[in-house]
């Protein structure tokens, strides 16, 4: 009995040896030899097309016919997009491999290379390197590479064999990838036709009737009885009634002036609302006189664009990269709206401030206005943070927003110019006055050029822990030497800007997922709308106000579009010339992330360009009614509010599938639905301001 249990003991013993060694190999590891360094895996995974990307089939043979992973290849691959950042391994090949497949970025340009793992065995041919295999790729094309390896004919290991490659060739013909964009434009030229042809037949409807009525058979229709009497004579023509027994209409009731938001034939629409002008700044002689006011149209409609761009792109813009903000330096049909909407607040201000300053309204009553004004902007745009269907945890709320900007930039440059403003037109008739609308108000512009100079002092002499003086990049592989080593400014995203917000307000109240973050693979947040930005937003601001003392200033329609075109030009070659004419070159990069002074100026640039256009087209000439911008522009804060709160509810949006068509149709669709919900707040008179 005992031999028989000293027996099970050694079996299990035995089993017990055996499935430690089990286990260890598992592991991968070996009893008394520690952990065993893994190869690199050879990726060949299962990809499945996606947009915005191209599908990379790369097949690698050789003489040899065992695969031997001494003779692996790795693909180097980085977009273009990411600027002075080193090629990424991607993938990596066994020769005699089945083909290997990958996803690339068809966006931008792409870098590629081939190149070997052991460089002791393999050569690098110079078919294979950067140069020779980076192009732009066909969104949803689908290319081979062909990669071939040559060993040395004599087998000696010592001497290296060579890798080749050759181009990539398109295996097929993909769609191309724009005609979404090109269908929902003949959509909306095509509505837009129908509308103006229905307006023109409606209209020509009513004059032939009217002439129908009035030239042919007057009599009969006025007096049929005495028409068909037995006498068979023609009717005298009936008298013209004498204007003096006509009955005469009474005048319409004079309006009283409302204090509030809403005002007699304006519709019940604020004076911040930019619509109301005064034709001249100067006060009338005769107490009984009052200003004549005009309705320019072209401003509401400025607006409205801005507006309306901003729903679309942030509904998504149909996918594609130019309706979305740009990654970190450069200009994209979504960096220009916000710009825009702090540069038409400056150009209310001119009207707002004329008001009140007509009403010999105090300058404490002004001011809080004011502060009132940019609070309420202030909690909305929290309560745009707190979005979601998810509580909101205090401790990861962000502070930075879109209104907080507003808010922000509002305080500032109206409290100033609340000291600036004018109702007597003093210099008309000096000989400054062509330029007197900016020699009237020369300290406030120098007040507003000290706010930009000490936005460029801070972001080039600010000494930030880690990351020096004057760097404005994104951080993450910006700068990097290789993949496998960390930049310098790794965490230095945004420089100076980027380190105040963090001191501030802290890692967990900005922005978590900046646009640069893909790209770039940054670890540290930040926000686009934080505290440095906003000296430059202020002067962007203030550039609108410019614009609003040009029609304030000025009667004449020719001297008003005349200066609008001199500064969107002047300000668009001073902004060319800080970033060098390039998306990542000069001095001061277009960086809508940072609000670089380049980008604030040539954003002012083309907001005066684009008043031009709608001053003469709607003011001017009345070739353009405004519409349909012209509606979301009367109520732009409610129209705002609800796109963000609601841009992922029914009936505005719901699921499809992730391509161009479908997801364009979706964000054109919720555009349309905040357009129509103006149309109906304008056609019922209704205008929220705050």
């Amino acid at each position: 009995m005992a031999g028989r249990g000293r027996m099970k003991l050694c079996i299990l013993q035995v089993l017990y040896i055996l499935t430690l060694w089990h286990s260890s190999q598992a592991q991968g590891h070996v009893p008394g030899h520690g952990l065993v360094k893994e190869e690199i895996p050879i990726q060949c995974p299962n990809v499945d097309d996606k947009m915005n990307n191209a599908r990379i089939s790369i097949l690698y043979t050789s003489g040899v016919l065992n695969q031997n992973p001494d003779y692996s290849v790795a693909l180097l691959y980085q977009t273009e997009e990411c600027y002075k950042c080193p090629l990424v391994e991607r993938l990596v090949i066994l020769n005699n491999s089945t083909s290997c497949n990958i996803l690339i970025d068809s966006r931008w340009n792409s870098r590629l290379e081939i190149r070997p793992l052991h460089e002791e065995t393999v050569k690098q041919d110079p078919s294979c390197k950067e140069d020779n295999l980076s192009e732009k790729l066909h969104e949803n094309g689908t290319y081979d590479l062909y990669v071939t390896f040559t060993p040395n004919d004599t087998g000696d290991k010592t001497v290296p064999g060579t890798v080749k490659c050759r181009h990539l060739i398109l295996e097929n013909m993909p769609a191309d990838s724009y005609i979404p964009i090109y269908v929902a434009i003949g959509c909306i030229a095509g509505v837009s036709i129908l509308i103006t042809l229905g307006k023109l037949l409606y209209k020509k409807r009513w004059y032939c009737l009217n002439r129908l009525f009035m030239t042919t058979g007057n009599e009969s229709l006025i007096n049929p009885k005495k028409s068909d009497s037995i006498d068979d004579r023609p009717s005298a023509p009936l008298k013209p009634t004498p204007r003096a027994t006509l009955r005469q209409r009474k005048p319409p009731k004079k309006q009283k002036q409302s204090v509030s938001n809403s005002g007699g034939d304006l519709g019940a629409y604020t004076s911040e609302d930019l619509g109301v002008m005064q034709t001249t700044i100067n006060p009338a002689d005769e107490q009984d006189s009052r200003p004549k006011k005009e309705r320019l149209k072209s401003l509401d409609t400025f607006r409205g664009i801005s507006l309306t761009i901003m729903n679309f792109v942030n509904y998504g813009g149909g996918g594609y990269w130019f309706f979305d903000h740009s990654d970190w330096n450069g200009v994209t049909v979504a960096d220009l709206v916000f710009p825009w909407f702090i540069w038409i607040m400056g150009t209310a201000m001119a009207y707002s401030f004329t008001g009140m300053l007509r009403r010999v309204t105090p300058k404490h009553k002004i001011f809080w206005k004011i502060f009132k004004r940019s609070c309420i902007l202030f909690v909305l745009g929290l309560l745009v943070n707190t979005g979601g269907c998810d509580p909101t945890r205090l401790t990861h709320l962000r502070i930075p927003g879109v209104l907080q900007r507003f808010a922000g930039t509002y305080l500032v440059v109206a409290s100033i110019h609340m000291f600036f403003a004018k109702t007597v037109d003093v210099s008309m008739y000096t000989y400054w006055g062509f330029i007197r609308d900016i020699v009237d108000f020369w300290l406030e512009w120098i007040l507003h050029i000290v706010f930009v100079t000490v936005h460029i002092i801070i972001t080039f002499t600010l000494d930030v822990p880690g990351c020096g003086k004057g760097y404005i990049g994104p951080g993450g592989l910006h700068e990097a030497v290789n993949s496998t080593e960390a930049s310098v400014y790794q965490n230095c995203t945004g420089g100076a800007a980027g380190y105040i917000d963090r001191q501030v307000f802290g890692d967990d109240h900005i922005y978590q997922s900046p646009t640069c973050k893909p790209i770039y693979k940054t670890t540290v947040p930040y926000d686009p709308e934080g505290l440095l930005g906003t000296l430059n937003s202020v002067f962007m601001c203030y550039l609108g106000l410019q614009a609003g003392k040009i029609l304030m200033t000025f009667k004449e329609p020719s001297a008003r579009v005349k200066r609008f075109l001199i500064w969107g030009l002047f300000l668009c070659l001073i902004a060319g010339a800080l970033c060098g004419f390039k998306k990542d070159g000069g001095t001061i990069p277009l960086n809508k992330n940072l609000w670089s002074l380049s980008f604030v100026l040539c954003m002012a640039g083309f907001a005066f360009v684009l008043l031009a256009f709608c001053y003469v087209t709607i003011d001017v000439y009345k070739v353009w009614s405004g519409a349909p911008f012209y509606f979301p522009g009367m109520n732009p804060i409610v129209l705002y509010m609800g796109h963000e709160v609601l841009h992922r509810h029914f009936p505005i949006s719901w699921e499809v599938s992730q391509y161009h068509y479908s997801l364009l149709s979706m964000d054109l669709w919720g555009t349309v639905f905040w357009v129509l919900v103006g149309l109906v707040l304008y056609k019922k008179r209704i205008f929220i301001t705050v």
